[in-house]
């Protein structure tokens, strides 16, 4: 048994594997618990849900601005969890907490801010936003470090070549795949992207950042009914344009600056099993790089 486990041990290193799967991150029930620097702005009550809820009822026509407030997806809108409910809805319609203008983009022509502190992704294009959207970052152990990196590589169907949809043998599903950096260590390469993916309200991945993907989800969970939340693509399009080619591809991409870090979960909420995607091991070549295109400028 031992010589089993220690050549499956090499096989991965060979592989390049080196982040296993982790039991550290876990569902929680209560969003209240969790707070963000722009709860402060707004007057909210903790709601818990009951079978009969929805986003819609909960939160009316601003309903997807209830769950970007939320940092939460449909599919985890779930009875029994807590969240935050603003007392005047109308206060949080376009809900985004990342700044319009960000001095340090100024000169470039993209850039991805990732704020932990907030757990929102902003784009910019010479230092004005044009797309924010809420993000599922890593857990403390597996959280990457705050600096400065670049996209260098996109594939819109990235999958996992290690880890399994829960319950399943289909490959984990990392579509929209922007990837930023690889960690080169002793043990073997890790690389880090960032993905579509479920976002449950709190951290919950290896280090990847995850965005809305329900075109995904009903691919592989067969909810919500109508894909409306498709930040994942719309960043991929932002990044890579008309240049895609359907397979994973190097790339020169945006800037990517990751700041601050998230509030870690409460002591006493209760954990629950959770299955999270790792980041993917890198591969070892990949296509020519075309460069990061500037945006069309505005008129």
């Amino acid at each position: 048994m031992k010589k089993l486990l220690r050549t499956c041990i090499i096989l991965l290193l060979a592989l390049g594997i080196s982040c296993l799967p982790s039991a550290a991150a876990q569902k929680i029930r209560s969003l209240c618990e969790l707070h963000y620097p722009s709860d402060y702005l707004y007057e909210w009550e903790c709601v818990k849900l009951t079978a009969k809820d929805s986003p819609y009822k909960i939160f009316g026509k601003l309903w997807q601005d209830g769950l970007r407030f939320n940092r939460m997806d449909r599919r985890h809108f779930l009875a029994g969890m807590s969240i935050k409910v603003p007392k005047r809805i109308e206060e949080i319609r376009g809900f985004n907490p990342m700044a319009s203008f960000y001095p340090e983009a100024e000169k470039e022509p993209g850039l991805i801010l990732v704020d932990q502190n907030e757990m929102f992704l902003g784009a910019y294009e010479y230092g004005n936003l044009v797309l924010s959207t809420p993000v599922a970052v890593g857990v403390e152990e597996h959280r990457l470090k705050n600096g400065t990196y670049r996209v260098d590589a996109v594939d819109r169907l990235h999958e996992s070549s290690l880890y399994p949809v829960e319950g399943t043998d289909r490959p984990y599903p990392m579509h929209y795949g922007l990837r930023f950096h690889i960690d080169k260590r002793q043990d073997g390469w890790t690389s880090y992207w960032i993905h579509g993916r479920d976002l449950p309200g709190y951290p919950a991945s290896h280090g990847c950042i995850g965005l809305y993907d329900e075109e995904m989800q009903v691919q592989y969970y067969k909810e919500p009914g109508k894909p409306v939340l498709m930040d994942a693509k719309k960043l991929f399009q932002w990044v890579v344009g008309t240049r895609d080619t359907g397979r994973m591809q190097g790339f020169r991409g945006p800037m990517v600056i990751i700041m601050g870090e998230p509030q870690p979960p409460p002591e006493d909420l209760k954990p629950l099993d959770m299955l999270l995607e790792p980041p993917e091991p890198t591969v070892p070549t990949v296509p020519a790089v075309p460069e990061f295109v500037p945006p069309a400028p505005r008129p």
